[in-house]
């Protein structure tokens, strides 16, 4: 029976490739000389350093950037709350999101049943599985899907005949 999954992933190297070419370019800037702005990597956690909240967004501005170029969807990092650290510097934890939260896989899951496609939805752990008779059934699935969920990157994976 012809099956696909639908998950959220993030390629892990090139999310660190960005963060050390944002690195880079903060370093080099004329605008950061003499600042401690910078980001740093924990896993799919990235914390965010800077001297002030104005020159935090902007070091915010070249990760999106940089990820963008590298083909990491940007609708995966969800920003945390601004810290102060000591005096003005101020620090903010973006996380990485990987996987499909419970919630969003049960909406899903309802999206494809309640669209009357021959097609089956189960809930395989941080991933949707989509199987039906047909090809054009599963095609129709993702289209449909890719119509209906904006807020979270999606990708079709394990094509299966």
């Amino acid at each position: 029976m012809p099956s696909f999954d639908i998950v959220s992933q993030v390629d892990r190297q090139e999310v660190k490739n960005a963060v050390d070419q944002t690195n880079k370019e903060v370093q080099n800037r004329f605008d950061f000389k003499g600042s401690d702005a910078r980001v740093e990597q924990n896993e799919l956690v990235l914390i965010v350093f800077a001297d002030d909240e104005f020159k935090l967004g902007q070091v915010m501005d070249v990760l999106r950037g940089r990820l963008a170029k590298r083909n990491v969807d940007t609708r995966s990092l969800e920003p945390g709350a601004v810290e102060k650290i000591s005096g003005d510097k101020v620090k903010r934890p973006v996380t990485v999101k990987v996987g499909i939260p419970q919630e969003k896989a049960k909406q899903i899951q309802k999206l494809v049943k309640d669209a009357k496609l021959k097609v089956a939805a189960s809930i395989q752990g941080d991933a949707v599985r989509i199987s039906g008779a047909k090809k054009d059934d599963l095609q129709a699935a993702i289209q449909l899907v890719r119509a209906s969920v904006a807020d979270l990157p999606l990708q079709f994976i394990n094509f299966r005949d």
